[in-house]
């Protein structure tokens, strides 16, 4: 490398640092406006600026193509109406990591739900008694944020791999709010299946969202289309032999949730009695889109999920 590239590599370094930070102060100041608000007012007054800013943003084109692509038996006024909706949800989600303390009112043993409802209870309760290592696993739907903080109210430890955001300012803040509530996590990077299964080993639970795009994956279908999906889960079922529960978080009028705990999948499994990895990643394809199919303006469509070099 010459001195003339390794000055402009430093620069463009200096100056994406600068923006990260810029990016970093305007999130915090608004995140600070929030915290002052109550619990409801943050919450709709997110929803109505992103639901009226998203569609202006240039990824807006991501999630019109992906919904293009993944529903084209539905009206283009249809498609809209859930892209709008998807940045509303996103503008609720924002709001609601910095009032979760007023949010989050569960209690397993109360005769009457507040804003969360839990479908699933008894499973929770048996997975607690037999004292064994289950793995759970949800997508990018309502407040997926709310899963882990649900199973600790069961005295449910639950390790979490979750993707930091780019912005390492952000990161390290959402890092440190979602440690406070959501027990360990791991960052979805280099060691990451390794931290997994130690947490395995030792006897805790753990949880994987798994709808995001893995250049490396197995090669399947969503919605019909091809996807490329990471197989660690699988491989951790294969490895540790543990029950698979489906899990997810669907928002309900009014700032409530209901957070729904499936019972264990059969998990496919080749002739010798081995988990099939490429099935099994193929069933989880399937039960994200079976969500997604019944609450499409909850799950984020903003990001590249399909894998247009297998097209």
């Amino acid at each position: 490398m010459t001195p003339l590239q390794v000055r402009l590599l430093k620069l463009s370094q200096r100056t994406r640092r600068a923006r990260y930070w810029l990016e970093a102060k305007g999130v915090f100041a608004i995140l600070a406006l929030l915290e002052r608000l109550p619990a409801d007012r943050a919450i709709g007054a997110m929803a109505w600026l992103l639901e009226r800013i998203g569609p202006l943003v240039p990824r807006h084109s991501i999630v019109c193509d992906n919904l293009r692509n993944a529903m084209p038996e539905l009206t283009e006024s249809e498609r809209t109406a859930i892209a709008r909706g998807m940045w509303a949800n996103m503008g609720r989600q924002i709001a609601e990591y910095v009032v979760l303390d007023q949010l989050f009112d569960y209690d397993p043993d109360a005769a009457e739900d507040g804003r969360i409802e839990v479908r699933g209870k008894d499973i929770f309760i048996d997975i607690v008694r037999s004292g064994k290592p289950v793995i759970f696993f949800t997508g990018h739907t309502g407040n997926f944020e709310l899963l882990p903080i649900c199973a600790a109210t069961f005295g449910l430890e639950v390790t979490a791999l979750f993707r930091p955001p780019n912005n390492p300012y952000i990161a390290k803040r959402v890092l440190a709010a979602r440690t406070t509530t959501m027990g360990q996590l791991v960052p979805s990077r280099a060691g990451a299946a390794a931290g997994l299964a130690r947490a395995l080993a030792d006897g805790k639970s753990v949880g994987v969202l798994v709808d995001q795009k893995f250049h490396r994956g197995r090669l399947g279908t969503f919605f019909g289309r091809p996807v490329r999906t990471n197989p660690l889960l699988p491989k951790l079922a294969r490895q540790f032999d543990c029950p698979v529960h489906p899990a997810r978080c669907v928002r309900l009028p009014g700032n409530r949730f209901r957070l729904e705990l499936e019972e264990a999948i059969a998990l496919p499994r080749t002739g010798d009695g081995a988990i099939d990895v490429d099935a099994t990643t193929q069933q989880l394809n399937d039960t994200v889109e079976r969500w997604v199919r019944e609450y499409p303006d909850q799950w984020m469509w903003l990001h590249r999920r399909w894998d247009p070099a297998a097209l």
